[in-house]
């Protein structure tokens, strides 16, 4: 398991269980044991109070509806799907022995402040959080690295909520700002990856990428826009009741997306433009070499028409043919010989 570092070289990968173990253990710890396999680097959770992260009478999203039915109020499903206390300690013990990091989004204060006693590698802020001062200055206080989702959010509001942690005392470098859309499932038209260059340059901060588009395609896409995280939901099965499940990964499919983002990560490299070991021994037998066209004699100005290219295995390289245009041979040539200097 990677850590979370303020220059990390490549893509943390956090598998987004939520709610989607239905308020069952045994589920989540499936779920912890399901993402290790995939190759993720952190399984996330998210610890809440039903009654302190919403009002009995406060509806539910639109998808929540469709997923779950409308009949109850947002407060009467989260009570469904909380966890305790003592519950998330065993989690963040499990994700030790199954070699993943464990991490948690808290929706309320004292859960924030639960989740900083079991010293988590990094803070994620939800995006319903973007604009709650209060908290943003909580969550700067404990000084970890933090992951701070922009759902909903406008390049305004990205900027003040920085200016909050900073001013709170957490380093802008600590901070990663993650491009989202809050809707579930995201339309790939929604996405808009570019965010994720606006907020960087404008910013002046790390980006990725919080993704609830159906599918991996997108996840890949940020990746190979530079993504630093990506997160992405997934659950054991796409079929569960549940607000969540509809729009997650199924387990081969996460899997399939860590390969396939370690994979975009080697082929991004490093930027310096130059051959590689392997082209190297490629050059000679790929590119051209002066050769004759046809038989010349020594002190035979060499012309377009007795001078040609070729690939030879090797001898004196195409660049050259402005040089040589001109010169005299200095020894006899037979119809394809390469060129000597």
């Amino acid at each position: 398991m990677r850590k979370f570092k303020s220059k990390q070289p490549s893509c943390l990968v956090i598998a987004e269980a939520g709610v989607n173990h239905n308020g069952s253990m045994r589920i989540a710890k499936k779920m912890i044991h399901t993402a290790a396999r995939a190759g993720v680097d952190f399984v996330k959770f998210q610890v809440f109070s039903p009654t302190e992260l919403a009002t009995p009478s406060a509806p539910k999203a639109n998808y929540q509806k469709i997923t779950t039915g409308s009949a109850e109020k947002q407060q009467a499903m989260l009570a469904k799907l909380a966890l305790g206390p003592a519950q998330f300690r065993i989690l963040a013990r499990t994700c030790r022995k199954e070699g993943v990091g464990f991490l948690a989004t808290a929706f309320d204060h004292g859960s924030l402040a639960f989740v900083e006693s079991l010293r988590p590698a990094f803070h994620k802020i939800s995006s319903g959080d973007l604009d709650n001062y209060p908290y943003l200055r909580q969550v700067a206080r404990y000084r970890r690295p933090v992951l701070l989702s922009t759902g909903m959010g406008t390049i305004y509001e990205v900027k003040a909520a920085l200016r909050v942690l900073e001013q709170a005392g957490l380093s802008r470098s600590q901070v990663v700002v993650l491009q989202c859309h809050t809707e579930y499932p995201t339309r790939p038209s929604e996405a808009n990856l570019r965010a994720m260059d606006t907020m960087r340059k404008l910013a002046r901060v790390r980006t990725g990428l919080s993704d609830h588009v159906e599918g991996s395609e997108i996840a890949l896409a940020a990746a190979a826009r530079g993504a630093c995280v990506i997160e992405k939901h997934f659950t054991l099965n796409r079929k569960w009741k549940g607000p969540d499940h509809s729009a997650s990964l199924a387990p081969a499919e996460l899997k399939k997306m860590v390969q396939g983002i370690r994979i975009v990560e080697q082929a991004l490299g490093d930027g310096i433009k130059r051959p590689t070991g392997r082209e190297k021994s490629m050059l000679k037998l790929v590119r051209k070499q002066l050769v004759a066209r046809r038989a010349v004699s020594k002190g035979e100005k060499f012309t377009a028409a007795n001078l040609g290219l070729k690939r030879a295995g090797g001898g004196i390289p195409a660049s050259c043919w402005d040089k040589w245009i001109g010169k005299q041979a200095r020894h006899h040539y037979q119809p394809e010989e390469r060129i000597r200097p």
